[in-house]
């Protein structure tokens, strides 16, 4: 009996043991099991609260970007077509083409309208002797004042002229032309004879300004393509303005190239003449290649049908050879363009400069090949005479002058007519 009690006290001891060193386990295992729900339970709700912030973002789209995020995604490509394509060849440098050019169309209709010929031409007759009126008061005013008054005229005061002749703003060679064209062709009695002497200045003046070059043709190509260079301050910008103008007023479909990217201003001032004469531009970024400006501009001119492309340039780099540089390169690059482009190259000079004017003329032609020269602010100098010795050094035809601020004021030049009004006599006790 004992012994059966005692076996019973065991079990019952050793059932209270197990219970005793099972219940952390216990614990434990239902611990964690209530954190995974727990954990399961943030997920889901974090989940939720996500996609809920997506649609809601998804809501206040446009309706075309949200049919845009909820189309399938496109197929993914062969292999072939996902194989990089080689590297392009990089092109020659005078053959790249510009980046980031922009056409810059007229925001508004032209401030300019086209009008009848004849009516240009009436009202451009007036100006003529008014716009070389300070001119006319140049060394013209000294010869005048030379002769004034005197019926005959003496060996004194043939010496004398000489003198007057080789103080003006005409150069020396040119100076001893027209003097040795009085004394050395006239007779002693046609020497003492004061309209015999007007009369062989004048017959010389027109020689020297008549180059023989044959007329300006801008039907030669289709696009023309004229390139206009100079120093700055000349009034290169404003004369190629002018120039739209007129050409547009006759019926040509013209395009401007702003390859003066050295110089925003230029840029600038191009863009304003544009939208006054109704033609588009090609302008690149500021600093960029000027040659690819112009490269483009061709191009453009070509794909569109523009009948004249006028390219301004730059007029001032760190040294006059790298000026000189980048237009040759302006040249060559524009003849890949377009063979034989461009058609004409015209040089812009200020009058009011004298004798520098020929000098700056000198070195544009020793560097391109200028086929015409544009006379500036003849209105505002007595200095005018200069474009004698341009004519008589460098053999270049004079193609425009400018005397006033209006478009009409940029003269097609004719010799005849200009020493006719130069030389004219009705002012001339004024001008002495």
């Amino acid at each position: 009996m004992r012994s059966g009690w005692k076996a019973a006290g065991a079990r019952e001891r050793n059932h209270a043991r197990r219970l005793t060193h099972g219940a952390p386990h216990l614990t434990l295992r239902r611990m964690s099991t209530e954190v995974v729900v727990f954990l399961a339970i943030l997920v889901a709700l974090a989940l939720g609260v996500a996609i809920a912030i997506k649609r809601a973002r998804r809501a206040e789209l446009p309706p075309a970007k949200r049919a845009e995020k909820l189309a399938p995604p496109k197929p993914t490509p062969p292999l072939k077509e996902r194989v990089a394509a080689p590297p392009a060849l990089k092109p020659p440098p005078e053959e790249v083409t510009a980046e980031r050019l922009e056409v810059t169309p007229p925001k508004e209709k032209p401030t300019m309208v086209p009008e009848p010929a004849v009516v240009r031409a009436a009202r451009e007759a007036k100006p003529l002797k008014v716009g070389l009126e300070r001119t006319r008061g140049g060394f013209i005013a000294k010869i005048g004042a030379l002769f004034q008054g005197k019926k005959t005229i003496d060996p004194q005061t043939i010496d004398r002229l000489e003198e007057v002749l080789l103080t003006a703003d005409i150069g020396v060679k040119t100076s001893q032309k027209l003097f040795e064209s009085v004394k050395g062709q006239l007779s002693r009695d046609q020497l003492a004879d004061v309209e015999t002497i007007w009369d062989k200045i004048k017959e010389q003046s027109t020689a020297i300004l008549d180059v023989g070059a044959p007329p300006l043709d801008f039907e030669v190509a289709k696009p023309l393509v004229l390139l206009v260079v100079g120093v700055n301050g000349v009034g290169k910008t404003t004369t190629i303005g002018k120039l739209a103008a007129k050409l547009t007023q006759n019926g040509k479909k013209v395009l401007l190239a702003a390859g003066d990217t050295f110089r925003a201003a230029a840029t600038e001032q191009l863009e304003i003449w544009g939208q006054r004469t109704g033609c588009p531009i090609i302008k690149g970024k500021e600093g960029g290649d000027p040659s690819s400006v112009v490269f483009e501009a061709i191009r453009h001119a070509q794909a569109e049908g523009y009948d004249v492309l006028i390219a301004d340039t730059a007029g001032r780099l760190h040294t006059k050879s790298d000026l000189m540089e980048e237009l040759q390169k302006v040249r060559r690059v524009a003849s890949k363009a377009m063979p034989q482009a461009p058609h004409e190259t015209f040089l812009v000079v200020d009058s009011t400069t004298g004798q520098n004017a020929i000098a700056q003329a000198q070195m544009f032609k020793e560097a391109l090949d200028i086929t015409g020269i544009v006379l500036t602010k003849l209105d505002g100098t007595a200095k005018g005479g200069v474009v004698l010795g341009i004519c008589d050094t460098l053999k270049l035809p004079i193609r425009y002058i400018g005397i006033g601020e209006k478009v009409e004021d940029l003269r097609e030049f004719n010799a005849a007519e200009f020493v006719a009004a130069l030389f004219d006599r009705e002012g001339e006790s004024k001008a002495a």
